[in-house]
């Protein structure tokens, strides 16, 4: 059965309304009629539409303000203008804003029908909620408490438009998880924009955001859209939050209250309109009372907070995952599925995984290249030698302790220990981020005994 496309019309004019009425529905589109801006975006709110027409002058709400509120109830939404010959000028504006077309009073029912017909070939069909994997699938799969809550948030909170802070260690799948809220979300259709705040130069990230215009400063030979604006309509994920200057908490706090940007050296605003994502490791809160980060920017960011746990809390996912990567590997070195014994998931149920979910992903892929005769070993991990005893020549690396971050803060001391002190050689033995890295040296206090009486810096 062919599901009528639906059509809604907004006019003043109630002789307007009524012939527009009568000539699509005897196209066989279903129509619906709006006699203003605020009953339209009643009408948005609450039955799903195709096609929006509207009259650019009306009274109250224009045309244009219903096109601007209408992307953010249906980004997306196609819209075709009426428009007698003197708003001409601000039909055009509205196709530069995204419009689909305009039609100029006075126009035939031909020529109606076929903008219409037009239009809809172009608008893209919207994916089905049941045509996506399930949210336990494509987050690897899971059965403690903790990710079911997970699965339940993402599910209950995807489907509107608020702004989330996803909080988890590196490694945890931050920006996995950002992606299932996009994708399940009303913007899906539209862009997927990330920004990694942690890796861009605070020089270069006010540019990568914001844009510039030609001549901004040197270098700046052309106009360059931002990232920011890059993502109107869509999803603006923002990771490592947490790492960006203050000058770059204004201007950012200004964008999420005005909903504008200005590009570097320019003088007019551009209206974006954008679901805002954002991720860190670090403790937020803790910024913000240590004044580092602002509380107003905080609580924007935060309307609602994600938190995902890390794989050390929840082994009972361990065995699921582990099988299901090795899966995934062995289809992809095309080999028979490689077996996993008992005694090689204990070992891997006892490891700390300081890199988390990363870190067992890559030592797996490695194990299935490495492993003989389709048997996975624990020793073609990889990962023995970082969980054999400290070393005894680097400053406070005991080993008696039996808590979660003293055994996280043993296998940094070893892996640099194994890679010279070389943060980023470290970093790659335990499979995160050199930033992640950097960062966990400052927290746990670590100094290079004999070698440097304080942290290097990242990059060093």
């Amino acid at each position: 059965m062919t599901i009528k496309p639906t059509i809604l019309v907004v006019d003043d004019d109630q002789n307007i309304l009524a012939v527009l009425e009568a000539r699509l529905a005897s196209t066989d589109y279903q129509v619906i009629t709006a006699s203003g801006g605020e009953e339209a975006l009643a009408i948005l709110k609450s039955r799903p539409v195709d096609l929006m027409i509207t009259d650019v002058k009306m009274p109250g709400m224009g045309g244009m303000d219903l096109f601007a509120a209408s992307q953010s109830v249906r980004p997306g939404l196609a819209v075709i203008f009426l428009t007698a010959y003197g708003t001409i000028p601000g039909a055009v504006k509205a196709l530069k804003a995204g419009a689909a077309d305009y039609l100029t009073k006075p126009f035939s029912g031909r020529e109606l029908l076929s903008k219409v017909q037009e239009v809809l070939k172009q608008t893209v069909v919207r994916p089905s909620l049941e045509s996506l994997p399930p949210i336990t699938e494509s987050l690897w799969g899971g059965k403690s408490p903790a990710m079911r809550e997970l699965f339940d948030l993402i599910d209950r909170i995807a489907r509107s438009d608020v702004n989330v802070l996803i909080l988890g260690e590196s490694g945890v799948g931050k920006e996995r998880v950002a992606h299932l809220l996009h994708q399940r979300g009303p913007r899906r259709e539209q862009p997927f924009i990330v920004v990694d705040c942690g890796s861009t130069p605070s020089g270069l990230l006010e540019s990568e955001l914001f844009g510039h215009v030609k001549g901004a400063f040197t270098h700046a030979i052309r106009d360059k859209k931002g990232l920011i604006e890059a993502a109107d309509k869509g999803t603006l994920f923002l990771d490592e939050i947490g790492n960006i200057s203050q000058d770059m908490q204004v201007r950012l706090l200004r964008f999420l209250e005005e909903r504008k940007i200005r590009r570097i050296g320019d003088l007019k605003e551009i209206a974006v309109n954008c679901r805002i994502i954002s991720a860190t490791n670090v403790d937020l809160r803790e910024e913000v009372e240590t004044g580092n980060f602002r509380e107003d920017l905080y609580y924007r960011l935060r309307v609602v907070t994600l938190k995902i746990p890390p794989l050390r809390e929840r082994k009972e996912d361990i065995p699921i995952m582990a099988r299901q990567f090795v899966e995934t590997f062995s289809k992809a070195q095309n080999i028979p599925t490689v077996a996993i014994p008992a005694e090689t998931l204990k070992w891997l149920c006892e490891y700390p995984w300081p890199g988390n979910v990363r870190e067992l992903k890559n030592a797996l892929e490695a194990g299935v290249v490495l492993c003989r005769d389709g048997v996975l070993n624990r020793n073609d991990l990889q990962l023995s030698e970082l969980h054999q005893a400290p070393p005894k020549n680097i400053a406070n690396a005991s080993g008696d302790s039996l808590s979660l971050e003293e055994s996280e803060r043993n296998a940094i001391l070893r892996a640099l220990q194994q890679a010279g002190y070389v943060q980023k050689d470290a970093a790659q033995l335990l499979g995160i981020s050199r930033r992640a890295i950097h960062y966990k040296i400052k927290k746990y206090g670590i100094e290079f005994s004999g070698r440097r009486s304080t942290v290097p810096e990242e990059g060093e």
